[in-house]
């Protein structure tokens, strides 16, 4: 008898198995177990684990007024991977149903059944459903059957005959339905370590897209970044094609349907434009979906996802496949992915855009500051040698007006150090025809270093800031050193004066963009050392060194390869 009990329960559990298994690779089954269900999910977990314990019931043997079944896997299974509602609900309606069929343990086994379903739902919240193993059913399956073998004992009577039934059934049960229950979440937990082997070759796969366009998406989101972007998706996935839309129409669609899905058109997708209200994925399951009109489309499926900036959603990836339900939870997960560094990409490059406005900003308050201010000055002296030196007058008015035209024409572009000594030059020759000899200028500049690209109007303010902050204060005048040289690695350009020299607080302010505006003392220093650390990195900058009544040094390195980010 006991060998029989064996056999045919170990037939009973491998169908039971057999049906589990099918269930957990439903999408029902992954949504609960992700916890990402809804109630229709749980509720329809329910009723497929309770089916499955009045399965075990019905497969089971008779024998002495009583069955030998398999019930407990359906209520514990369903327990372990789907929570205490979907166990104990299973539970009660499988006990419910065990009742209704009578038999001297009919009360006994409703009861085990709904306490079978308890124990497994409390111990399923002490264990993380990823970490569960084998050896945990194994024992969870133990403890419950030996529950139900006591309960037998305490509730079914005469005792006698519980005993008697206890006896013959306990091992059987015992043993085979914990083997089933292990068996079970082996299973399932292979299934899940497989995705979870998916998910991080479609994470590398989103990894190696992303960089691979991240210099483009830094142009923002453009018809022409999207191009590129959809065209290197294509390339490097499987799937039928891949589309991208701002808020309102195509931005581009490559692969199939590219002849009649254009740039530039109205977003024809239903589910596009919800997820674009809503920033919610969604899933385009048919054609009808799709909402494509042309009958030829051979896109039946897709997964559509949004992309954001700042938590607005800019528009939306999507990914299509060529059958109905087409998309596969790796599609998915390959596009939530892209989608997250795609966003992160924006985000990047709608902030580097702001730097460069920033920066643009303060080259404009630089050049607005020089100009009045300059130009003031230099009206003044020309008008002082119009009846001494009518000539002279002429030369520097020829001067002052190609240090403007230059000045203008320049915005921020990058020039030659030649020529930005040029606009130094023109600039100077104001100056000295001002302060006359009190005013001696310096050239030690390499050769080989003119032809080195610097950004426009970066000597200019420094050689300004000399001669008003430190040479003007002096009685006497001084001397201002202008100094290049250049290697593999850098040019190095350097400013000298031997005026009145700066305090560690002003330095420390300069440095520190935090210069007095209302005076306007720094600020054209500050706006070059804005600019040096923008485009050339926070290494970068003005390297300050002056010492109160002896003089100031200010030193610019600009790397020889410097991938800049304005040009």
């Amino acid at each position: 008898m006991l060998q029989y009990l064996f056999g045919k329960m170990a037939q009973n559990s491998s169908l039971l198995i057999t049906i589990a298994y099918l269930v957990s690779k439903t999408k029902v089954f992954k949504n609960v177990v992700r916890q990402r269900s809804t109630w229709q999910d749980k509720l329809i977990l329910i009723l497929i684990f309770s089916g499955i314990a009045i399965m075990g019931t019905y497969t089971g043997v008779s024998i002495k007024g009583a069955l030998a079944n398999s019930r407990v896997i359906g209520v514990v299974v369903g327990s372990l991977f789907g929570g205490p509602v979907v166990g104990i609900g299973a539970g009660i309606i499988a006990g419910i149903h065990r009742y209704s069929l009578g038999g001297f343990t009919a009360f006994a086994c409703a009861i085990a059944t709904i306490c079978e379903a308890t124990l497994a739902a409390i111990l399923s919240r002490k264990s993380d459903i990823k970490t569960m193993n084998w050896k945990t059913g194994l024992l969870i399956g133990i403890a419950a059957e030996t529950l139900q073998m006591i309960i037998i004992l305490i509730v079914a009577r005469p005792f006698e005959a519980a005993w008697d039934l206890v006896q013959t059934i306990g091992l059987p049960m015992i043993v085979l339905n914990s083997i089933g229950i292990s068996i079970f979440i082996a299973i399932v937990k292979s299934i899940f370590e497989e995705q979870e082997k998916i998910g991080a070759v479609q994470a590398q796969k989103a990894l190696q897209i992303a960089k691979i366009t991240l210099p483009i998406l830094r142009r923002g989101l453009t018809i022409e970044s999207a191009k590129h972007v959809a065209k290197i998706i294509f390339d490097k996935t499987q799937v039928k094609a891949v589309a991208i839309t701002d808020r309102e129409s195509i931005l581009a669609h490559v692969g199939s349907g590219c002849d009649h899905h254009l740039s530039g058109e109205t977003i024809m997708t239903e589910a596009t434009r919800d997820v674009i209200s809503t920033g919610e994925l969604k899933i385009a399951a048919t054609k009808k979906e799709i909402g494509c009109n042309d009958k030829e489309c051979d896109l039946f499926s897709a997964v559509i996802v949004p992309l954001r900036c700042r938590e607005e959603v800019l528009g939306t990836l999507k990914l299509y496949q060529a059958q109905e339900n087409g998309v596969s939870s790796v599609d998915i997960e390959l596009a939530q992915g892209l989608a997250g560094l795609f966003s992160t990409q924006l985000e990047l490059a709608a902030f580097e855009q702001q730097a460069q406005l920033v920066v643009k900003a303060e080259l404009k308050a630089l050049q607005a500051q020089i100009n009045p201010h300059f130009l003031f000055n230099a009206l003044n002296t020309v008008v002082s040698f119009c009846r001494t030196d009518p000539d002279k007058a002429r030369k520097l008015l020829i001067h002052l007006s190609e240090f403007f035209r230059k000045n203008i024409q320049r915005g921020d572009k990058f020039v030659t150090l030649r020529e930005e000594l040029g606009h130094i030059r023109a600039y100077l020759s104001i100056e000295q025809a001002r302060f006359g000899d009190s005013l001696t200028v310096v050239e030690q500049v390499e050769p080989e270093s003119e032809d080195c690209l610097v950004p426009a109007l970066t000597l200019q303010p420094l050689v300004e800031n000399a001669i008003k902050h430190g040479i003007y204060p002096k009685v006497n005048g001084g001397t201002i050193t202008i100094r290049s040289r250049a290697d593999n690695q850098a040019l190095r350009l350097i400013v000298e004066d031997d005026g009145v020299g700066m305090s560690e607080e002003r330095i420390r302010a300069i440095s520190g963009n935090k210069v007095n505006s209302a005076t306007g003392a720094g600020i054209g220093l500050s706006n070059v050392n804005n600019r040096l650390k923008y485009l050339y990195g926070q290494d970068s900058g003005l390297s300050i060194d002056s010492v109160e009544g002896r003089g100031t040094s200010i030193t610019i390195t600009i790397p020889m390869n410097p991938g800049v980010k304005l040009g």
